[in-house]
């Protein structure tokens, strides 16, 4: 079972009951955000035994970003990698409402 998290306190204690991984946010009212990259770093610090797959999201709404945010979740994605993320959530539309796999696909790539 996933768990979302948004903080040191709620990864350790997912693992205490037995997640097979978290997903790490920020800001989990407005439906996640991406973390800091503090945060992650400090949860890798205490040695988790679980995955922790981090949250892409500049900013709550719709999931239609312009080219500047797009920029921004590329870079996060990069810098949270190195990190020591083990994998990342995101979803980006078109104007049209369909899945974005051109900029989906370079955020994996």
């Amino acid at each position: 079972m996933e768990v979302c998290v948004d903080s040191v306190l709620s990864a350790l204690n997912a693992e205490k009951g037995r997640a097979s991984r978290v997903e790490l946010c920020a800001n989990l009212f407005e439906g996640g955000t991406t973390p800091s990259i503090g945060t992650l770093c400090a949860i890798k610090k205490r040695g988790l035994s679980l995955p922790v797959f981090v949250m892409i999201r500049p900013r709550g709404g719709d999931f239609l970003y312009d080219d500047l945010e797009f920029e921004t979740m590329a870079e996060d994605v990069r810098q949270l990698k190195k990190a020591g993320a083990d994998g990342f959530v995101f979803g980006i539309l078109t104007k049209d409402g369909d899945v974005d796999k051109v900029r989906c696909g370079a955020l994996l790539g």
